[in-house]
């Protein structure tokens, strides 16, 4: 596939984009072709990557996955600073393994502890179902726990050797309560939210 097609599969998934938020998949796709589509697309914000054995998926998130996206973020954050929990954001930065012929961009995520080159948690936020599996991916890349938010409630999958199992609470954050991080999510003031959240974490403290 020469940079012309990579320039053309982003030219037609333009073109069938009649919902703000929309994917668009293409089969066939080499490493090397999905490494150099990376590259051209550089650090635009206007699209997710997913790459899984050939197949790749381009989404464009709408603005209510970007909002959910970030909301998450912001929530987490205050978590991990009120309770003194070493975290290291990695965002949407590109996860990948040539060897497991897999990579992705996930919503948001973080190293808990220490720094590592692959994060112990991921975050993807659902609005449209379909697509590739994530957790065929994510189990490419290693990472320990992956949340979907879907629904306006979290599903967790924990990895238990070459397998995501899922879980009723994350075992990386035990403490926290995801049916009340869910109602912060929802809430339509964003800096209100946060800051009685802060409170909660206070004083379950």
């Amino acid at each position: 596939m020469t940079s012309i097609l990579l320039k053309d599969i982003v030219d037609e998934f333009e073109s069938q984009i009649d919902d703000p938020e929309e994917k668009f998949i293409t089969t066939g796709v080499s490493w090397e072709q999905y490494e150099k589509l990376l590259d051209q697309l550089g650090d635009s914000l206007r699209y997710r990557v997913t790459y899984l054995e050939g197949i790749l998926e381009i989404m464009s998130p709408s603005r209510r996955h970007e909002r959910s996206k970030s909301v998450i973020g912001s929530l987490l954050e205050a978590y991990f600073q009120e309770r003194r929990i070493q975290y290291f954001p990695l965002g949407s930065t590109t996860l990948s393994k040539e060897e497991k012929k897999g990579g992705t961009e996930p919503d948001e995520s973080y190293c808990i502890g220490t720094d590592k080159e692959i994060p112990d948690l991921a975050v993807e936020v659902v609005v449209t179902s379909g697509g590739i599996d994530k957790l065929a991916v994510y189990k490419k890349l290693g990472v320990r726990e992956v949340w979907f938010w879907q629904n306006d409630r979290f599903s967790v999958y924990c990895l238990r050797g070459n397998e995501y199992e899922k879980i009723p609470a994350s075992e990386l954050l035990p403490n926290l309560d995801l049916e009340l991080l869910s109602q912060y999510v929802t809430r339509t003031d964003t800096l209100e939210s946060i800051l009685e959240f802060r409170a909660q974490i206070r004083q379950n403290k």
